[in-house]
């Protein structure tokens, strides 16, 4: 049996082992005219396998790069666009800069440590009072995608303290009823859509 793992590795494997086949042969024709008709014939197929991008203007310009790629630069025909150099594909990646710094609560991110900071430096006030509310509930579906039997009031409230290095001081009693009256208003609004929805629908 002649397996894949046998053959000689592809270069572009989305387009086949048939593709590379046909772009080979392509190498092999000894007239300039004629090895320019194949590839023409070659990326008219090449473009058959991908209709659906079709639409992207620069396209053709990719099928172009993508035969040179897989003919390993050495098909001398007309190409009708400027093709890449072999040396850009030898370089290493740029490295991507990510930031440094460590996160105090993975589960949570690095976004919600910053607004954390930000409510800090805001006037005590009902803006802040319902920025906290907002900032809690994403918290606890944040924490409870990790762990759905700690994500508690208590918990949430004691992570919005550290976060803010204890400049947000809040009620525990009445922060812990508004979550719960929030939670409960959410959920009595989807009980009555769903009723409105299943009235309609009959």
């Amino acid at each position: 049996m002649d397996y894949n793992s046998n053959r000689k590795k592809l270069v572009l494997p989305e387009y086949g082992r048939h593709i590379q086949k046909m772009v080979d042969y392509a190498c092999t024709i000894e007239d300039r005219e004629e090895r320019t008709k194949c590839a023409k014939a070659i990326i008219a197929v090449m473009g058959n396998l991908f209709p659906h991008l079709r639409d992207i203007s620069d396209f053709k310009h990719k099928l172009w790069d993508h035969l040179a790629i897989m003919a390993d630069f050495k098909l001398d025909i007309d190409y009708p666009y400027d093709l890449p150099q072999r040396e850009n594909f030898q370089e290493n990646p740029e490295q991507i800069p990510y930031k440094q710094g460590n996160i105090t609560y993975k589960h949570y991110g690095r976004l919600v440590e910053q607004m954390i900071h930000e409510a800090a430096k805001m006037e005590d006030g009902p803006l802040k009072r319902h920025l906290i509310m907002l900032l809690g509930n994403h918290m606890k579906k944040s924490l409870s995608n990790w762990n759905k039997d700690n994500a508690s009031d208590e918990r949430i409230l004691s992570d919005i303290k550290r976060l803010s290095k204890g400049k947000l001081q809040i009620d525990e009693q009445a922060r812990i009823a508004d979550f719960r009256e929030h939670q409960a208003s959410n959920n009595n609004n989807h009980g009555r859509n769903r009723k409105k929805h299943l009235r309609k629908s009959n």
